[in-house]
């Protein structure tokens, strides 16, 4: 969404040791946690970096149509770095973090990328969240071997991608991509009992993708998706949604897939309500809705009720060895339990900060070259950041386990998770109701 100048994406904000305090002041967060709307400039703050330490960069949406998950998200990374500065930083130096607001924009990410690797000079950078940004953003890394890894991108695209070697290994995610999710969901529609389906998506490499993905698997379950011939793609950048929603919810399907962005996807199912053609038909959601705004962003009847209940969605679980600790340390600094996908973006900066270490290089080759290594078996298990960096720099291998999960990176930059299924409640709250894996 291009709601600022590329000026403004091209605003940054830098961390460095002693200053996380000040810049979570800066940048107006409430006791949640969240960040305020404030344009990225109004808020940015720059501290000095000594020019030989590790810097990082964060490439998240903290305005634009996935604003109120990646607030959450840019929230984790400078937690991580100040963790990882208190216990001595990386290489012995401080880790330096510079922040970009990506505006849930392909073109600001790619700007914003493109500072980051030629003006800031990064080794690595957490991002983005949605994939059509890290889609225009990990070319840009690649060619300037600078380590890309997504805590939130799942298109099915980039593991393709990664098979070619389009991505020269500068390019990792500690989500797992919707190939997995996709069937997840399908799993949890035929559990359900529902039979006839249609999709409606957003018209990019993730709702494309993850539609592709979810048709294959509830195809071999016996599902049929009665739009399959004729599906409902919308631009990202639409601001109506009367002929979608028309379309999404004819012949009164079983169930409707939506595979949204949170204000566009919030739009489209208040005008499939308003339209009176979602009654009595289950509407499931992903990931990329699940935000406690989306309920009240879709409205209520005439009565009062929330329209948004009962909508089932599923979202990457978190349920990694180090989940308890982040929860606590969040607790602590902001009085509220991590978001969706702020395991993620922490576990992804971990893994920057310790391939760094490992390495004892702060470039991006350097990085790329030991992600696997410190992520994945044989190694000793460890999910604390700091003892993680102290056996490291004793020269022993580890097997990071993350707060989101194992984070076992393989040869595509994937990981493999499990998924909560969650809904919206009659209050409008989001319930985590169960759990659902990919056969």
């Amino acid at each position: 969404m291009e709601r600022i100048s590329t000026a403004l994406t091209l605003s940054l904000t830098t961390f460095a040791t002693g200053f996380f305090l000040a810049a979570c002041g800066n940048n107006t967060t409430n006791p949640g946690g969240t960040a305020g709307t404030s344009s990225p400039a109004a808020n940015s703050t720059t501290a000095a970096s000594s020019g030989t330490g590790l810097k990082i960069g964060s490439l998240l949406p903290t305005t634009g149509d996935l604003a109120s998950i990646g607030q959450q998200m840019a929230a984790a990374v400078p937690l991580l770095v100040d963790t990882v500065n208190t216990c001595g930083g990386v290489n012995g130096q401080p880790v330096t973090l510079v922040a970009v607001d990506d505006q849930t924009d392909p073109k600001a990410g790619a700007a914003g990328m493109t500072k980051l690797a030629t003006v800031d000079k990064v080794g690595g950078v957490v991002g983005s969240f949605a994939s059509s940004v890290s889609t225009a953003a990990v070319s840009i890394a690649a060619q300037n071997k600078v380590m890309l890894i997504s805590p939130g991108s799942t298109s099915p695209v980039f593991t393709e991608k990664a098979q070619k070697g389009d991505f020269k290994g500068f390019w990792a995610r500690t989500v797992p991509p919707d190939s997995y999710q996709g069937p997840a969901l399908a799993e949890l529609a035929n559990k359900k009992g529902f039979k006839r389906v249609s999709t409606a998506v957003i018209n990019n490499d993730y709702g494309v993708g993850f539609e592709k993905a979810f048709v294959q698997a509830f195809e071999k379950l016996g599902g049929t998706v009665v739009n399959k011939s004729n599906p409902v793609r919308y631009d990202p950048k639409a601001t109506t949604f009367e002929t979608e929603a028309t379309a999404a919810f004819a012949g009164k399907p079983d169930a409707v897939l939506g595979v949204f962005y949170v204000e566009t996807g919030s739009l489209l199912l208040k005008s499939a309500y308003q339209q009176g053609v979602s009654q009595g038909v289950q509407v499931m959601l992903t990931d990329g809705m699940k935000s406690d705004e989306f309920p009240g962003q879709v409205g209520k009847t005439n009565d009062g009720k929330f329209i948004a209940a009962g909508v089932i969605g599923t979202v990457p679980g978190s349920d990694g060895k180090g989940l308890e600790a982040l929860t606590k340390l969040w607790q602590s600094k902001k009085g509220s339990a991590p978001g969706e996908f702020a395991p993620q973006a922490w576990d992804a900066a971990t893994l920057l900060v310790l391939a760094a270490q490992a390495a004892k290089d702060n470039t991006g080759v350097g990085i790329a070259s030991k992600i696997r290594e410190v992520s994945s078996a044989p190694g000793v298990e460890v999910s604390d950041v700091c003892e993680a960096l102290k056996l490291v720099k004793e020269g022993k291998d580890i097997n990071y386990q993350g707060a989101s999960g194992n984070v076992d990176v393989d040869a595509n930059g994937d990981v493999v998770g499990v998924y909560d299924v969650w809904r919206v409640e009659d209050d409008g709250k989001i319930k985590t109701i169960d759990k659902v894996t990919p056969k």
